[in-house]
């Protein structure tokens, strides 16, 4: 079923079409959305209005929002009920907007603080974010007029968040005036705060409804704030919803129950910088760690969304824990540099203060790492996972392994995260994470780079032999190339060059990548056939092993062109298959490309695409003499290359449609051009 929006005496109004319920018109596809990246369009009157004029005119206060639709639930019935929201609803709502006023007034007075969040969402100059300021790729809410945590909600959320938190702090009060122990009374409160804490994750204005299992998510469906059009409103005290009060108390009960059982006696929770831990030398046979990821989580600043309610709940239990109005962030450990959105990032290194780089984040990964190997005993073992799809991100971890003293033994990918999830939808996310064991045992002495890179390239092929065999592809096989790597070239006390010069992790990774590349693409093509190809055609393919269809950040796309020997800017500027938008790099499909840009070009992934787009338009004989006149279609490359393209894109790919069509009448068409050369020598 689905939500049908239509006209009536110029509003728009609402019905609930599909299976069980009105005839789902014609002419509707409920694929087809009013808003998709802040460009809306009007369903009245048909106009666009462009993103910027969205934005503005919620930075501005002029946007609201309308209760749609209502779901329901039998528990006499499967599945959910639905209908359109009523007077009745919106009039229920408007009373929890009232009694919110009321009940903030009143515990402002009783609490000294507002019970709604009024902390700023983080911005790089710490400051509440203004229209044509700063921007962090994962608060894109900050660009809709939300620039405070409590900005997230809606009143009837607030309000349910507001009343939950000061009933958990009346059970405090209670259990102290009947005489509970106080530190059982502040277990059982602490506990009841976690519940809280988790149902604000599906009670804001960013909580989605997943159609296909006709329930709430989350929040941090991913690990970012976007912005949402058509939000989903939880009753906390559903029965069957997840998020609940009921299914938040069955997790974390469940939660805290398998904790205890965990160890006897009981693990030693402490507190610390992994920069000053706080254990003597020699002190662990063991340590695992799984360090931030560079730049790709700022977990400080999306952990205010529940600290801010924490605060609020527990923070007088906690005074320590608490007592900043966010969570502290100068010394985390993160490159925050690449995040910023809103101008060039040298120049924001002089003007943001304090803001962290990629020798900020280095500097504190290698700190860790040297406390790890000093709190080790001898020969002892540390596992580090580590998962980023950048080699820059990669370089910050590799140096910082070398000169912390551990000797890297082992590296191998393990699956970690979930095909489908959002993240993994939008880009070329990676499914696993690099599993790096090493110890604290003697070095080898200095080693010279020509022969640590023959030991390197010998080792590399044996290790990539087996990741392949074992099915790891695209951007994960890289990412598992350069763990490979670290083994070699974290045995020596340091590697220098003929020249006597330190090689480090940049120098190392291209090497990698080189290798890695020239091993894949003949793997790839079935091997016999790498040579046959272009630099050009090499990139495109290892492209769409590596990415697919998605855009990818320049340097990555740039480090890739590189190991196939081609120069990124001068193959943008040209009517080819790269094309550049602002920092990121896209690879055009022929589905992209128009007929007349590629038909006369003799490289054969523009021939592909012109011999592609003819077979769409079935122009056969068109088709028949380029693949003859450009000398593709009698060899056996062309068509391999074709082949191995179509494997590393999804079935849903429209390139994949017109391969897949193209490849299932290879053989006919080939005795087509066989015959035609031989009319063709026979008229001579």
């Amino acid at each position: 079923m689905a939500l049908f929006p239509y006209v009536e005496n110029g509003a728009v109004k609402f019905r609930v079409v599909g299976d069980g319920y009105e005839k789902m018109p014609e002419e509707f596809d409920p694929e087809n959305g009013t808003v998709s990246k802040a460009v809306a369009a009007c369903p009245v009157c048909g106009g666009v209005v462009a993103a910027k004029t969205t934005r503005k005119l919620f930075q501005e206060g002029k946007a609201g929002q309308r209760m749609a639709a209502v779901v329901l639930h039998n528990p006499k019935k499967q599945g959910k009920i639905y209908r359109i929201a009523t007077g009745e609803d919106m009039c229920i709502f408007e009373d929890a907007e009232k009694y919110l006023k009321e009940k903030r007034e009143k515990l402002i007075l009783e609490c000294g603080m507002d019970p709604v969040p009024d902390e700023l969402i983080h911005t790089p100059d710490n400051k509440e974010y203004k229209s044509g300021g700063l921007l962090y790729n994962f608060t894109p809410v900050l660009l809709y007029g939300m620039t405070k945590w409590g900005d997230l909600f809606n009143a009837r959320q607030k309000l349910a968040l507001v009343t939950f938190n000061e009933k958990v702090r009346m059970v405090h009060e209670r259990m102290l005036e009947e005489k509970y122990e106080e530190e059982y009374a502040k277990a059982v409160v602490s506990y009841l705060a976690l519940i809280i804490s988790r149902c604000s994750d599906f009670e804001s204005k960013i909580v989605r409804w997943f159609n296909h299992v006709e329930n709430t998510c989350n929040t941090f469906a991913r690990q970012a704030l976007p912005m949402t059009w058509d939000y989903f409103e939880l009753n906390l005290f559903s029965p069957v919803s997840q998020g609940s009060i009921k299914s938040m108390f069955n997790q974390i009960t469940k939660t805290l129950g398998g904790i205890v059982d965990t160890s006897s006696p009981p693990a030693i929770i402490t507190q610390s910088s992994a920069t000053n831990i706080p254990y003597p030398d020699s002190y662990f046979d063991a340590v695992f760690t799984d360090p931030p990821y560079y730049d790709n989580v700022p977990y400080s600043d999306l952990s205010d969304f529940f600290y801010v309610w924490l605060k609020r709940t527990i923070g007088n239990l906690y005074p320590d824990l608490f007592s900043t109005p966010t969570t502290p962030k100068s010394n985390e450990a993160i490159a925050e540099l690449p995040l910023l959105r809103g101008m060039n990032k040298e120049k924001a290194i002089g003007i943001v203060n304090g803001v962290k780089t990629k020798e900020h984040f280095e500097s504190m990964l290698k700190k860790s790492f040297q406390e790890i190997h000093r709190v080790l005993k001898p020969d002892g073992i540390a596992t580090i996972v580590y998962a980023h799809k950048s080699t820059e991100g990669w370089e910050t971890l590799i140096n910082s392994l070398l000169d912390s003293g551990l000797i890297i033994t082992g590296a191998w990918p393990l699956n970690t995260e979930m095909a489908g999830r959002m993240r993994a939808q939008e880009s070329a996310a990676l499914a696993s994470s690099i599993y790096i064991v090493a110890r604290k045992m003697k070095r080898r002495p200095t080693g010279f780079y020509k022969q640590v890179k023959e030991e390197l390239k010998k080792h590399l092929n044996e290790k990539l032999h087996r990741l392949w065999e074992e099915g790891v592809s695209g951007a994960d096989f890289f990412i598992a190339a350069i763990g490979s790597a670290i083994e070699v070239f974290g045995k020596y006390e340091k590697v220098m060059d003929d020249e006597g010069n330190i090689v480090r992790a940049d120098r190392l990774l291209d090497d990698v990548r080189k290798i890695a590349t020239d091993y894949a693409v003949h793997q790839i093509l079935h091997n016999g056939f790498a040579g046959e190809i272009s630099d050009l055609t090499r990139f495109y393919v290892l492209y769409r092993w590596d990415f697919g269809e998605a855009k990818v950040q320049f340097d990555e796309a740039r480090k890739l062109a590189q190991s196939c020997s081609i120069d990124l800017a001068k193959e943008w500027s040209r009517q080819g298959f790269i094309k550049k938008d602002k920092e990121f790099i896209s690879v055009l499909g022929p589905q992209d490309r128009k007929i007349e840009d590629v038909k006369n070009s003799s490289e054969l992934i523009d021939v592909l695409h012109s011999v592609l787009l003819l077979w769409e338009k079935s122009k056969r004989d068109e088709m028949v003499t380029l693949l003859q006149d450009s000398g593709y279609g009698k060899g056996e490359a062309f068509y391999r290359v074709a082949q191995a393209v179509s494997e590393t894109l999804p079935i849903e790919s429209k390139e994949k449609k017109l391969l897949d069509g193209f490849m299932a009448g290879r053989e006919r068409l080939r005795e087509e051009i066989r015959k035609e050369q031989v009319q063709t020598r026979l008229g001579e």
